[in-house]
């Protein structure tokens, strides 16, 4: 039988595998510049937010990568993430707000799911100080909400009226 450890850092290596195939397949399609922001936003204030919770233990990853180095979890910032944050962007492109609302929520509520499952099963995550199940879900709603209008507020700003682009 697996150590404990063992089938924790088995677990990552198939998650990074997983969201490598998955960023692949996302990125092939597609406004790429509007892709490729997306995701680098979100990776960047996931960094941000996720030092400032783990620094001050509202969460915890005993097993992760660069544990010496970080203390947050950089596969779920820099990769799973972004990666999840950019399949939002895709499967809400073009979509009214409402319909982006509730395929959010379906999206956050399913990594949710993932997180509740990890931090009662393996020793990837823990909570502390106070935060529970409904600080991730309304923290991941509401930052992949931000994410997509941000990223529809620089779409929307970027596209020129027809009238100016022909001549």
């Amino acid at each position: 039988m697996w150590s404990k450890n063992k089938f924790e850092k088995r677990f990552l290596r198939f998650i990074t595998g997983a969201a490598l195939l998955l960023l692949f397949f996302l990125l092939r399609k597609g406004p790429l510049k509007d892709w490729l922001l997306s995701y680098l936003f979100n990776a960047y204030t996931n960094g941000i937010l996720d030092q400032y919770l783990a620094s001050n233990h509202y969460i915890r990853y005993p097993v992760r990568y660069f544990k010496k180095e970080f203390k947050s979890n950089i596969l779920f910032d820099y990769l799973l993430y972004p990666t999840m944050s950019l399949f939002i962007n895709k499967i809400t492109y073009g979509n009214r707000p409402f319909v982006i609302v509730i395929k959010v929520c379906l999206v956050t509520t399913s990594m949710l799911l993932v997180e509740l499952w990890a931090e009662k099963n393996t020793n990837l995550i823990r909570w502390g100080r106070g935060w529970d199940w409904k600080h991730t879900l309304f923290g991941l709603t509401a930052k992949s909400l931000l994410n997509r209008s941000i990223i529809a507020a620089i779409r929307a700003a970027s596209s020129k009226p027809a009238s100016l682009t022909k001549r």
